[in-house]
Order: structure tokens, then C-alpha cells, then sequence
């Protein structure tokens, strides 16, 4: 038998890295949710417009050839600065979207029941408090938030 100066991941005296733990879990997210609602082309195509790129897509796009991680078909223009600026610019809608998309996601997750310590550990947070200021903070600065506001003051 060898002895190590280093805890191996399978002590069960060594609490796991949350950093190591959280990467594992966001692969393992992406398989699954592709493995079980994005198996074929027409399941993965539920979510984009087949006729307008949606802000992400086009920002990935073009990032995406920027980096060589995709490669410009034939007759394609190459990425230039204009592209570059329209990719930026598309930048904040993004983000609001996914914003939107978050703050929809959670709305959801509590309505099936899902509590703020599950959903802190979805989200990586260390925190059920931490979990429902994020929620907070952005029930804020989205339409959703400030109807719900709204509402609220009437």
C-alpha cells in the first residue's frame, strides 16, 4: 500500500471542491438535458427562430469565427470590424434575455416546488439567502419584476 501526501477524491473524510464539484455537474447538466430533449435536429431546433438568429446566436457566431472554433464556407465574408461592433452592440439584449430567461426559470422552479436550498445548489450558490437575493435582484431590473412591483404598490 503507498501513502500519499494528498487526500484522493474518494476519502470520505475530504469534503469535495465545490469548484470541481459544480464543473462535473455542468456537464453532466448539458448531457442530459441534450440526451433527453435535444436527441434530433428538429428537437434542437425548438428553440430558434429558423428565420432571424436570435442575439446569442449571432454573438457566438461570430465569435465562434473569430476563434477558428468555426470555419467561414466558401464565398463567406470573413469576420470584420463592423461584424465585431454589431456582435457587441447585440450584447446587452443578451444578456437581458437571459435575464429574463433566469428570472422565467425560477419563477417556474418555485412553482413546482422547488425550495431555495435546491435551488441555490442549481444555481451554485452558496446559500438559500444568496439564491433568493439573486432572484430578487433580478426581479428588479427585468418587465417581470417591475410588473410584479407594480402590482405590489397598488
Amino acid at each position: 500500500m503507498s501513502s500519499s501526501t494528498s487526500p484522493q477524491p474518494t476519502d470520505p473524510f475530504t469534503p469535495p471542491s465545490a469548484d470541481e464539484a459544480r464543473a462535473q455537474r455542468t456537464y453532466t447538466s448539458l448531457f442530459r438535458i441534450a440526451e433527453r430533449h435535444a436527441a434530433t435536429d428538429e428537437q434542437r431546433r425548438r428553440q430558434t427562430h429558423p428565420h432571424m438568429l436570435s442575439p446569442h446566436e449571432a454573438i457566438r457566431l461570430v465569435s465562434f469565427l473569430l476563434s477558428g472554433a468555426a470555419l467561414p464556407e466558401g464565398g463567406e465574408p470573413e469576420v470584420d470590424r463592423a461584424d465585431i461592433t454589431a456582435a457587441l452592440t447585440l450584447i446587452p439584449l443578451a444578456r437581458g434575455e437571459m435575464d429574463e430567461l433566469e428570472i422565467g426559470l425560477l419563477q417556474m422552479a418555485r412553482g413546482r416546488g422547488m425550495t431555495w436550498p435546491e435551488i441555490a445548489f442549481g444555481l451554485g450558490l452558496q446559500t438559500p439567502q444568496a439564491a433568493r437575493q439573486r432572484y430578487e435582484r433580478l426581479a428588479s431590473r427585468t418587465d417581470t419584476g417591475a410588473e410584479k412591483q407594480e402590482k405590489g404598490d397598488k
